[in-house]
């Protein structure tokens, strides 16, 4: 195993997780995040895994697909090794299907999926009498039933990534120098540094305001994905239902209408979710990069450093294999980072 000091800037979920791959490689590690663990966007509340759909495939939809695939073994590693739950579970999605020109390219998939998922996880059309009393009405009567996705608690998951850290002596420090190589996964803040670097933008920050219910779907019921809302039941009785996208407003933390206009739209897809107790409302910023693609590399200000950022709505589904790709460039020399991914696609 290779042996270096590693210094990660930021604990978000990228940070997190490089830091987790990093150590299980041998390497010495130190996380530095003035606001802690999950304090931004990767402190939030859906923690929707789920898979671009099975059509037009390129290098970013074969990198998520690899990383779901891996999440399983990943997550379960960070449990066992901390004993934290993440809260992970590859539980599914359905989605309704709202007309026949939606169901013919829902069959159209289904036959990319068998090909493009290499038989491990299935798209299929199903009639909505098949998937039980949790499937959401559809127009047609018809949903796709994919089992690729899967769900996670965000802030458990940061937390698991902390306790299995902690375990191998890494603590999340609020500042410490530079100490080996150095890697720069400070979300929305790093995005900005490099907008004012270069006088142009690279990335941007997009707001999405999410909220929690007290409803008990199930722990292995499946995510939904009605409406253009993602409604996620979680391991611990929860349900969390969100995000809005948010290029413009004046409070990166607030939440207002829009967010009610969201719940309002899951109660009409679900009418199972109507009296559900609102027990949390939040909102955050997530790291867009220009290229939409996470941003993965030597960094473009820091000479000998690297960056991990951009990791918008899939941050979270793409962190297993983000984490053991820049572990392998920082300590071991092997770039197997696609090119649409690396910064000079945003730059």
């Amino acid at each position: 195993m290779a042996m270096a000091d590693v210094t990660i800037r930021g604990a978000g979920i990228f940070g997190l997780s490089i830091a987790w791959a990093c150590v299980l490689r041998g390497a010495r590690v130190q996380v530095v995040d003035p606001f802690g663990p999950g304090a931004g966007s990767s402190g939030g509340l859906v923690g929707a895994l789920a898979p671009h759909v099975p059509e037009n495939w390129n290098a970013k939809k074969a990198f998520q697909f690899d990383s779901l695939i891996m999440a399983e073994g990943f997550w379960a590693g960070v449990e066992a090794a901390g004993g934290v739950s993440p809260g992970y579970g590859r539980t599914g999605r359905i989605q309704p299907l709202a007309d026949e020109r939606a169901v013919d390219l829902a069959d159209e998939r289904a036959e990319n999926a068998r090909t493009l998922w290499q038989g491990q996880a299935e798209w299929r059309v199903c009639p909505v009498d098949e998937m039980g009393s949790w499937c959401p009405p559809s127009p047609t009567g018809l949903v796709v039933h994919d089992t690729l996705s899967a769900r996670m608690h965000p802030r458990r998951a940061c937390a698991a990534l902390v306790g299995a850290l902690a375990v191998r002596g890494v603590e999340v420090l609020a500042e410490a120098p530079d100490r080996g190589q150095v890697i720069h996964a400070t979300g929305i803040a790093g995005l900005e540094e490099l907008n004012r670097a270069r006088g142009r933008l690279v990335g941007t920050g997009v707001k999405g305001q999410a909220a929690l219910l007290r409803f008990d779907a199930g722990r292995q019921a499946p995510q939904l994905f009605a409406d253009t809302v993602h409604i996620v039941p979680h391991a611990d009785g929860t349900l969390a239902i969100g995000s809005t996208s948010e290029r413009d407003y004046d409070d990166p933390t607030s939440t207002d209408a829009a967010l009610d206009t969201v719940l309002d739209r899951a109660m009409q897809a679900v009418p199972l979710l109507h009296g559900a107790e609102v027990i949390e409302r939040w909102a955050g910023v997530r790291p867009r990069s220009r290229s939409r693609a996470p941003m993965l590399g030597a960094h473009p200000l820091y000479p000998d450093q690297f960056i991990a950022n951009g990791g918008f709505k899939i941050g979270f589904g793409m962190a297993p294999k983000v984490a053991h790709v820049m572990a392998e460039l920082v300590l071991e020399g092997q770039d197997n980072i696609p090119q649409d991914f690396r910064p000079e696609a945003s730059l």
